[in-house]
Formats: structure tokens, C-alpha cells, sequence
């Protein structure tokens, strides 16, 4: 098979990425990258009347500067509406990013990450509208979407209306390293935390008077990983994994003030996450019920327990397409026009992908080289990168 002419400008390409890679938005403060993305998209021909915001910042339980944003593409030859979708915003670690090209890599200056996650699916929806509309290349209706607080929790694709993305049919989502690789699914995540209030007392002069909270939800965490539930969580009735992310006090603050105070209270928050929605949540309750069990080995002179507040919800639902649905044959034969093999897997990792295919859009998420990602090592492979603009712009305009 023949490789298909893509008229890709790989200079202007890089040149957009650099900028994007450059502009701090670190997530919930998406306002200067998507003004940065809009004009940008202005300059490469798109009508300023195509491009929104949605309301779905307003939604969002945490401060959010913008919604998402949406771009609107009229098809130049009928066909259904195609999404192409990545998120604005990147992990605090970016912040002050300077991007430098460094051979066939753009890596940071060292103190910091570099934020390719996604800055590259950025630069590569901007260079896809682009080339669209610079070549005139035939393509159906597409909408292009921008989503926001993606790196704290998925927030922006949650809170999507989906009626405002005109009714696509499929979303290629980029968000990924290697061009190769499709993501056709994703486990779910289930969200606990819980509160536990004990009774303070002097540790030294009358320690039985006291209920220390550390030492209930020390217990609790014993119990959870005893009874299988923490890490690698295998049973026989699923699979999933688990984690304890944060054991402390109010605000922040540590669980406990002096070493001579029983501490009265701590607050602990963990997850879990399996490729089935009901797994997560019993791997979530198994953790509720060792809490239950440990508040009953606490008591103080009088017989009292702490008070055990556990709560679960879910973060994001589980995903996974077939390999044989539309949006994954469309990649697969599009990289077999690119001369590449794809790769379908499985991620362990929530995406935007999670919601899009929860509101109905079945999605696929492809990669455009970046690497290392939320460290300061990370760096965007160039190559990749182009590849991944070819793909876009390829599964943008091939027929069905």
C-alpha cells in the first residue's frame, strides 16, 4: 500500500508546539493557553464565531478560570460528524516551563516538567485545523475540543454537555506517547476518604482517657491490606488495584500536634480502580468495612470509640471498545496507510476518553511523543509528534 501524500507542515508544526509548551497552564488556570490556542486558530483561518466556551467550569466543585473549549469545523463533503478532543491544562509540575529543542527532542530546562502532556494533542488539533483549511483537504463536519482540568480529576470532560459537541459519531482523543499505541480502554476509578474523631488526652499523665485517631486508622489500614484489599487487589470474583494517598489532619495539616497529646483526629483519602465499575466500588467498601472493624479495638477507659465518617464516590467510570468498532478499524487502517502497526491496549490510567465514551462518544486515544510525563525529565520525541499530526490529519480526511 502505497503511503498517502499529507501536506504536513512539519516546521509550523514544531513552531506551534514550542509556543504551546511555553504558555503556564497549570490545571484549573487554563485561561492563558486557551487564549493562546484561539488565536492561534484565528491566525490559521478559523472564524472567530466557531470558537466557544462551554459552562462547564461552573460545575466543576474547584476554581476553574475558563470552560472548555470548542471549535467548530464546517465538512467540505458530507459525512458524520468526527470529534477530535486533548486537554488544556498540565500538572503543577510545569509550571515555568522553558521548553528548548535538544536534537530530535524538546526537553525542559531541568526544573521542571515540560507539560507535552498534553501540549502536544494541543499543538496537534491547532495544526489540524490548519492544514484543513490552508490545503483545502475534503473532510466531514469536526468539532475540536480543548478540555480543561483533566490532570486533577477528568473535570472538564465530566462536566461536558454533550449536546454542544454537534453529535459525533466518534472522538480521537490524543493524549499518548507513541502514535502505535491505540487506547481502546481505561479502568474506572472509585474515590474514599474518611474522617476519624478521637478524643485528645495528656499521652503521659493519662493516655486511657484518651481515643487516638492515628492509631484507628493504622489498624483500619492493617485490616484493608490483610483482608487483600491494598495494592494489587486479586479475588475471585475481580481484579483491580488500590492505594492510600494522603493520611492527615485538617487543611492539610498533619494528623496530631504534639507527641504528648493523643491525637483527637485524622483525616486518610485513597483510591481505587478496577476495569469494572463494581469492583472498584467493593474494593472501596472493603476499605470502609476494616475502618468499621478498627474503630471497635480503640476505646478509651470508658469503653467510648472514635467516630468513623467513610464516604466513596466514583471519579470516573471504566471503558473499553471493541476492537472491531468504527472509531478503531478508522485508526488502524489509517496507520496501515501511514506504513505503522497499531497497537491496541488497555491503560491503567483514567482519560477524557473515560467520560467522552460514558456520554456517549465511543473514543480512542492516540499518542504525538510525549514521554516521561509529569516528571522533569519529560520531553517530547519529535518524531512521534509528527507522526501523530499525520494520523490526525489522515483519520481527519480518509473516507469511511
Amino acid at each position: 500500500m502505497s503511503k498517502p501524500s499529507i501536506p504536513l507542515d512539519v516546521a509550523a508544526a514544531e513552531e506551534h508546539l514550542m509556543r504551546f509548551l511555553s504558555v503556564e497552564g497549570v490545571t484549573g488556570y487554563e485561561a492563558n493557553i486557551a487564549t493562546a490556542v484561539s488565536d492561534a486558530l484565528e491566525a490559521a483561518g478559523v472564524p472567530a464565531s466557531a470558537i466557544r466556551f462551554d459552562d462547564a467550569n461552573t460545575r466543576i466543585p474547584l476554581p476553574t478560570e475558563t470552560g472548555n473549549l470548542i471549535v467548530d469545523l464546517p465538512g467540505t463533503r458530507s459525512g458524520p460528524r468526527l470529534l477530535f478532543s486533548t486537554h488544556l491544562d498540565t500538572v503543577p509540575l510545569c509550571a515555568g516551563a522553558n521548553p528548548r529543542r535538544e536534537g530530535d527532542r524538546i526537553v525542559s530546562d531541568g526544573t521542571t516538567a515540560l507539560g507535552g502532556d498534553a501540549r502536544t494533542g494541543v499543538a496537534l488539533l491547532v495544526v489540524l485545523a490548519e492544514t484543513l483549511i490552508q490545503h483545502e483537504l475534503p473532510h466531514p463536519p469536526i468539532t475540536l475540543l480543548f478540555t480543561v482540568r483533566e490532570e486533577s480529576g477528568l473535570h472538564g470532560a465530566r462536566e461536558l454537555n454533550p449536546a454542544d459537541l454537534g453529535g459525533p459519531v466518534m472522538c480521537i482523543n490524543v493524549d499518548g506517547q507513541l502514535a502505535s499505541d491505540l487506547i481502546i480502554g481505561a479502568v474506572g476509578q472509585e474515590n474514599w476518604e474518611v474522617e476519624i474523631k478521637g478524643q485528645a488526652s495528656h499521652a503521659g499523665v493519662a493516655p486511657e482517657k484518651g481515643i487516638s485517631a492515628t492509631l484507628v486508622g493504622a489498624i483500619a489500614l492493617a485490616e484493608a491490606q490483610n483482608a487483600g484489599w491494598f495494592g494489587k487487589v486479586v479475588k475471585p470474583d475481580g481484579r483491580g488495584t488500590s492505594n492510600v494517598g494522603i493520611f492527615g489532619g485538617k487543611d492539610g495539616k498533619p494528623a496530631g500536634d504534639a507527641t504528648n497529646v493523643v491525637t483527637d483526629y485524622a483525616f486518610i483519602k485513597g483510591e481505587a480502580r478496577s476495569s469494572e465499575s463494581a469492583f472498584a466500588e467493593k474494593i472501596a467498601k472493603g476499605y470502609g468495612d476494616a475502618f468499621a472493624k478498627a474503630k471497635e479495638q480503640v476505646k478509651d477507659h470508658e469503653g467510648h470509640t472514635a467516630e468513623v465518617a467513610f464516604s466513596h464516590q466514583t471519579s470516573y467510570p471504566p471503558f473499553k471498545l471493541k476492537e472491531n468498532s468504527p472509531v478503531v478499524k478508522r485508526a488502524i487502517k489509517a496507520l496501515e496507510m501511514l506504513g505503522i502497526e497499531g497497537n491496541c491496549l488497555f491503560s491503567n490510567g483514567g482519560l477524557d476518553a473515560n467520560w467522552l465514551d460514558k456520554h456517549g462518544v465511543p473514543t480512542i486515544t492516540i499518542g504525538a511523543g510525549q514521554a516521561e510525563i509529569h516528571t522533569i525529565k519529560e520531553y517530547v520525541n519529535l518524531a512521534e509528534y509528527e507522526k501523530g499530526c499525520r494520523l490526525g490529519i489522515l483519520m481527519a480526511t480518509m473516507e469511511q
